[in-house]
């Protein structure tokens, strides 16, 4: 089959098919004699691997790793274990980030009002300012608010027009259901 033929079989662009060819994780086609590359069903086989492992979201470093060990069948599994047990951590690292983040949006969302309002009233520019300046903000809790000293130069001209945080109206919450 042509590379086109591949990327509809597949559901991969033609491009990640020729990436993963320079790459080395697809082996190159044979050339027929019109210039064509030909893929058989063993390119396939590898490319639904690949993106098998791909929608796990395995680095294409360890991916290369597993396909090694395809190539390997009598050697002990211990590796590819630790591989995904490795994977697992930093996916897991990620998930803490993720809920984290959450909280963090979730109490920047609270600082905007249900009512309609002006942007110099808005309490998420206000508190997205504010943490420009290394003060707290809603977002972040006191103690992990940046010292001022150690905060991004970011002149106050330079800020959206907001009211400084010292004079700003306390921020009108939204009504709970």
């Amino acid at each position: 089959m042509r590379i086109g033929e591949l990327s509809r079989a597949a559901g991969v662009d033609v491009e990640t098919i020729r990436f993963y060819e320079k790459s080395g994780v697809l082996p190159r086609a044979e050339r027929q004699a019109n210039g064509y590359r030909s893929y058989g069903p063993a390119h396939l086989e590898r490319l639904a691997f690949v993106r098998h492992c791909r929608a796990l979201d395995i680095p294409l470093a360890d991916v290369q790793r597993l396909l090694a060990f395809l190539d390997r069948p009598g050697e002990d599994c211990g590796d590819i274990d630790q591989l995904v047990a490795t994977h697992l951590v930093r996916v897991r690292a990620r998930l803490a980030s993720m809920l984290a983040l959450e909280q963090q949006l979730t109490a920047l969302s609270r600082a905007c009002a249900t009512d309609s309002h002006t942007v110099a009233e808005c309490g998420i520019l206000q508190e997205l300012v504010a943490a420009a300046h290394g003060e707290a903000c809603a977002c972040h809790a006191l103690a992990e608010a940046v010292p001022a000293a150690a905060a991004p130069a970011m002149p106050r001209a330079a800020a959206p027009s907001v009211s400084p945080p010292a004079a700003r109206a306390p921020a009108r919450r939204r009504k709970q259901p």
